[in-house]
C-alpha cells in the first residue's frame, strides 16, 4: 500500500513542480529564462515540493534510505506543512490563479502537503525520534533564509514579502526569519509529540 500511495504522491509532486517551472518560463513577464530559473528556485515552496517529491520517489526506488529515515520524514513533514500554512494564511490572496496556474498552484500548496502529511501519519515509525533531532532540522530553512537574504541583496528578487528587504528593511526582515525559524522548531516539536500520541494508541490497540 506505501509503495502505491508513495508513486502516485511522487508522480503528483513531480508534474506540479514541472507544470509550474514551465508556466514561469514560457509566460511573458519578468527577466530572461536564466533569471527566471534562478528565481523559481529560490521559492521555498519549489524546493520543498521537490524534496518531498525526491524523498517519495527515494522511497519506492530504494527503500530503506536516508530519505526513509523517520527523523528526515518527519523534518520534510514540517517543511511542506509551513509550505500549506504560510500561504494559506499570508499568500494566497495576493494573486488569483487561473486554468493551469490554479492547478500547478493547488498541487504544490494544498495537494503534496496533505499528501505527505498523510504518509507521515500512516507509513513513517514516530515513535524513535528524538527530541534534539529539531535542531537538525533547522538546517534547510536556516539555509534558505541566508539564502534568501544574500540573492535578494544583488538581485533585489525577494520571493516572499515578509523577507523583502527592499520594502520592510533589514531588520524587519531578519526578525520574521527569526519567528520562521522559532516557528519551524515549534512545529516540529509538535510533529515528534503527535507521532508518539499516534503510536502510544497504536501499540495499545494491539
Amino acid at each position: 500500500m506505501a509503495i502505491g500511495f508513495r508513486t502516485l504522491a511522487a508522480a503528483i509532486g513531480w508534474l506540479a513542480v514541472g507544470l509550474q517551472y514551465w508556466l514561469v518560463i514560457t509566460g511573458d513577464i519578468g527577466p530572461g529564462p536564466i533569471s527566471r530559473t534562478i528565481n523559481f528556485f529560490s521559492y521555498f515552496t519549489i524546493l520543498t515540493n521537490i524534496i518531498a517529491a525526491i524523498a517519495m520517489t527515494a522511497s519506492v526506488l530504494a527503500p530503506g534510505g536516508f530519505f526513509d529515515r523517520p527523523a528526515v520524514r518527519t523534518a520534510i513533514t514540517s517543511y511542506i506543512v509551513v509550505v500549506g500554512i504560510t500561504y494559506h494564511l499570508l499568500l494566497r490572496n495576493l494573486w488569483a490563479p487561473q486554468g493551469l496556474d490554479l492547478v500547478a498552484d493547488t498541487a504544490l500548496h494544498y495537494v503534496t502537503p496533505a499528501l505527505f502529511v498523510l504518509d507521515w501519519m500512516v507509513f513513517v515509525p514516530k515513535s524513535r525520534v528524538a527530541w534534539h533531532t529539531a535542531f537538525s532540522a533547522l538546517v534547510y530553512p536556516l539555509v534558505y533564509l541566508a539564502w534568501t537574504l544574500w540573492h535578494g541583496s544583488w538581485s533585489s528578487f525577494y520571493p516572499y514579502p515578509f523577507v523583502d528587504v527592499s520594502k520592510i528593511g533589514l531588520p524587519k526582515a531578519l526578525t520574521n526569519s527569526a519567528a520562521m525559524a522559532i516557528g519551524f522548531l515549534a512545529l516540529y516539536l509538535i510533529l515528534l509529540g503527535i507521532g508518539r500520541v499516534i503510536s502510544k494508541r497504536n501499540r495499545t490497540s494491539l
